[in-house]
């Protein structure tokens, strides 16, 4: 039976809070008392859990942060600072549904995490666990679904039917979000554009493939490329060193786009390789998705022009049929690191409802 885009009919949440079939398709339809309610976003990574209070315009209200526990990482520690950070929002907010934006495979009916490279979480219910303690309406989502959402509601996608969102990070992101939707793919996984191989035979990436996109154009590529000429002594990565402290280790990312924004010509060529690769896979992208626009964020998006000039001269050069097809624009994201957090609450304002009484009913912290 069909049902949510993407994926088969959920068996829990039409019933439990009033997410039909489509109903992305229908969000224009909702009354305007929904489309104004605060609802929370929360970002769970492996370093950092963010949660924040987001209007109907998609601004942040309020933001709390804390770290994700590191020892075990176990579902149910991690559950409880969720629990934690809402409830601390909650009091001081009329809040009427939460957002979860996983970093991890979230499965079609948007409440289990299937699989969570950096958290212990293999095919856990966290919609159903949430959802008991906070007594509030949850939907769980992937979080590049939730950012590239952020961004085609409030930010760079503004306008577009059709928009591919990448984030460049450790790896790379992705999600595609068409005619007001998300699209997740039959079981809720597509996006996973940095795993798509581009060179046979190449560098090996985690997943356990060789050749992987991410592998190319991604924070961890810019930041092995430029460790290996350290290590090979090479003389035009000293600069680069020196503003490591003299090691290879304290050369990182953000470093390396700060040397080139100041005209390192090394970490600027750095750059330019990872750019080239971006546009390479986004030209494939195009092949095959035929995309409006591009939406670029994630850390590495930071150096701006210097990643994105090298990507769209790729991209024209690869782009098949090129001069005979109109071509995608290539944007930088709007909304920063905080359009995971904004997506994922106004995802959730989707099955808000305001409660009927005064005091909600709330898990005592005494239980945490």
């Amino acid at each position: 039976m069909t049902g949510t885009p993407g994926g088969t009919r959920p068996p829990v949440l039409p019933t439990l809070l009033g997410l039909g079939p489509r109903a992305e398709r229908r969000r224009r339809a909702l009354p305007a008392g929904i489309l104004r309610l605060p609802t929370i976003g929360v970002d769970i990574g492996g370093t950092k859990v963010v949660a924040g209070v987001v209007d109907g315009e998609g601004k942040v209200l309020e933001k709390l942060r804390t770290d994700t526990p590191d020892k075990s990482k176990s579902p149910k520690v991690v559950e409880d600072v969720i629990v934690e950070l809402v409830l601390q929002l909650a009091d001081r907010h009329d809040v009427h549904a939460v957002g979860i934006g996983a970093a991890g495979w979230v499965d079609a009916d948007r409440s289990r995490v299937l699989f969570a490279p950096h958290l212990n979480w293999r095919n856990e219910p966290l919609q159903q666990a949430l959802s008991e303690r906070l007594r509030f309406p949850v939907i769980v989502e992937n979080d590049a679904n939730a950012a590239a959402w952020a961004e085609w509601r409030f930010g760079a996608g503004r306008g577009e039917d059709h928009m591919v969102m990448l984030t460049l990070g450790t790896g790379i992101g992705g999600a595609v979000v068409r005619d007001g939707y998300v699209d997740r793919g039959k079981y809720g996984l597509a996006g996973e554009f940095g795993h798509m191989q581009v060179l046979p035979g190449g560098h090996r990436c985690p997943c356990g493939n060789r050749g992987c996109w991410e592998q190319y154009s991604s924070g961890n590529a810019l930041v092995r490329d430029a460790r290996e000429l350290a290590a090979e002594e090479s003389p035009v990565v000293q600069p680069l060193l020196a503003r490591a402290g003299g090691t290879a280790d304290g050369i990182t990312g953000p470093l390396v786009t700060e040397a080139a924004r100041d005209g390192d010509p090394t970490a600027i060529e750095l750059l330019y390789e990872v750019g080239t690769w971006l546009g390479v896979g986004i030209a494939n992208l195009a092949a095959a998705l035929d995309p409006g626009r591009f939406v670029i964020g994630g850390g590495v998006s930071e150096s701006g022009d210097l990643l994105l000039g090298p990507a769209r001269d790729t991209f024209r050069r690869t782009l098949t049929g090129r001069g005979f097809r109109p071509e995608a624009t290539i944007v930088h994201a709007a909304l920063g690191n905080e359009a995971g957090l904004v997506g994922a609450a106004d995802l959730a304002r989707q099955v808000a409802r305001r409660f009927r009484t005064i005091k909600r009913r709330r898990v005592e912290r005494t239980a945490l």
